[in-house]
């Protein structure tokens, strides 16, 4: 199975690797791998995360406060946010 990004989740995740990058060299790497860890955990087991709303999952990033919300469509899974949780809760759901 496959994944893809709503254009704004693409640019919340890049401007998440920037901004720890520019905390400490080698930390939006970091970041960048655990976000991809919780994208291969969603993949290979799709409905084992909760549902946040109607047909959206939100797996966990570790080491980071962030979760990844997902949909799981026929062939893929779509990447609605890549969500800080300590902001805005709900500021994704018009990206459904």
């Amino acid at each position: 199975m496959k994944f893809s990004f709503h254009p704004e989740a693409e640019k919340e995740f890049n401007q998440a690797i920037d901004y720890y990058e520019s905390l400490e060299p080698g930390l939006g790497y970091d970041f960048a791998l655990e976000v991809h860890l919780a994208v291969k955990r969603s993949i290979a087991f799709p409905k084992a995360w909760p549902e946040i709303e109607k047909d959206i999952r939100r797996s966990l990033v570790g080491r980071f406060p962030y979760g990844v919300l997902y949909s799981e469509e026929q062939d893929h899974i779509f990447i609605v946010a890549v969500m800080n949780l300590h902001r805005k809760p709900g500021y994704w759901k018009q990206r459904k």
